[in-house]
């Protein structure tokens, strides 16, 4: 597995603190392998390091709760710092408790947790103030570059528009292994995590509002435009109950929603909102005769890589014209358009009108999937080629 060193530079300075450190972020992105990979770290500087994973039964056994963590560390507490790595923390009853109490003897503590007890976003809410959270994702394009060339495989840019970026996935080279491993996931969180999570009771009408939404990545939605949706389908939903069906999406990460920004007003416009996947392969799966929607997903990817660099992101609107993402970082602003091409003069024309009126002083750019060079004097035009090897934009 490749070291995944943006993550890891982000939480080294939090190794020796006592706040505990939470690894979170979907099923099968890579937690337990960062977890891993600082403990390998820490070992390396003569550290004592210990790791619990709860995951199996026989440590399930023997660490049921609070208390046996507490006596079984015991003999592990004096003067020397302690590194303790626990996965799936949510196996421990009462594991806030510990974790609040090893943290006051002299424990460093590092967790991850994540299934139908406990969703990984709800980590953060058993600690109150006490803890530093670190998101992980699914790889990015290059980051699955690095993977493959491990795995001694070829994996090329139409790959990541339709099969996205979860790790084990590209050990699988075949597509009806790959749709099975997805669809297992899928079942996992929507069946395992979520619906016995919350108890919902309307399943059918639950799994189809997950399907719409996953199926239509990269599009502004309202949560009235939703309902009145499902009601054209024959299903009764309220707009209160959907809105808590998308807070479970979110709870478990399948989705990202971005808010729209406003140049008109300077100001968020929170009854709108772009919703995305947290990896495009949950739309792919959704769709049948190879018919992939590649022109959202690349929007989708392109959300997704700017996150990983750390860009904060929201939609523009520019007098009624979208612009797809205002991403923010150190102090600089851009506008960044996504189109999967501008070949044709009225995509070309549609597209580049979104920036019209925009003060020059904030920079433009349009990533598309074409070859030739698009620029003009006031927009940039990125390759998504290029873009994708990208450290900054």
């Amino acid at each position: 597995m490749i070291k995944r060193e943006l993550y890891l530079s982000q939480i080294r300075s939090f190794y020796d603190s006592d706040l505990v450190k939470i690894i979170t972020g979907i099923r099968r992105c890579g937690k337990s392998v960062i977890l891993k990979q600082m403990m390998d770290e820490i070992k390396k500087e003569g550290k004592k390091c210990l790791l619990l994973d709860l995951e199996l039964r026989s440590n399930q056994v023997m660490i049921p709760d609070c208390d046996a963590l507490l006596k079984y560390m015991e003999e592990y507490l004096g003067k020397e710092k302690v590194y303790l790595f626990v996965d799936e923390i949510q196996n421990i009853k009462g594991w806030n408790e510990a974790c609040r109490t090893l943290r006051l003897k002299n424990v460093s503590v590092f967790i991850t947790g994540s299934n139908s007890k406990l969703l990984s976003r709800e980590l953060t809410k058993e600690l109150s103030g006490r803890y530093v959270s670190f998101r992980i994702r699914p790889f990015v394009y290059r980051e699955i570059q690095e993977y493959a060339r491990q795995l001694n495989r070829k994996v090329g840019i139409l790959d990541y528009l339709i099969w996205g970026g979860f790790p084990a996935l590209l050990e699988q080279s075949e597509e009806d292994a790959k749709r099975r491993y997805l669809g297992d996931l899928n079942n996992t969180i929507i069946y395992n995590d979520l619906e016995n999570r919350y108890n919902i009771r309307k399943r059918d009408i639950f799994e189809k509002i997950v399907d719409y939404i996953l199926v239509s990545n990269a599009r502004i939605f309202s949560a009235s435009s939703i309902c009145r949706y499902m009601h054209s389908q024959k299903m009764d939903i309220s707009i209160p109950t959907l809105i808590k069906f998308i807070g479970y999406l979110k709870e478990a990460y399948l989705i990202e929603d971005i808010p729209l920004y406003s140049c008109k007003s300077k100001q968020k416009l929170n009854y709108y909102y772009k919703l995305y996947n947290e990896d495009v392969s949950f739309n792919s799966i959704r769709v049948s005769d190879n018919r992939y929607d590649l022109t959202h997903n690349l929007e989708n990817i392109v959300l997704n890589e700017l996150l990983y660099r750390g860009y904060k992101v929201s939609v523009y609107q520019n007098k009624g014209k979208e612009i797809d993402f205002y991403a923010q970082k150190n102090g600089k602003s851009y506008l960044v358009q996504v189109a999967y091409s501008i070949a044709e003069k009225k995509a070309y024309d549609r597209e580049m009108s979104a920036f019209s009126g925009i003060d020059n002083n904030i920079k433009k750019i349009i990533i598309t999937n074409d070859d030739l060079d698009y620029s003009t004097s006031t927009v940039y035009h990125y390759k998504l080629k290029d873009f994708l090897q990208m450290d900054e934009i």
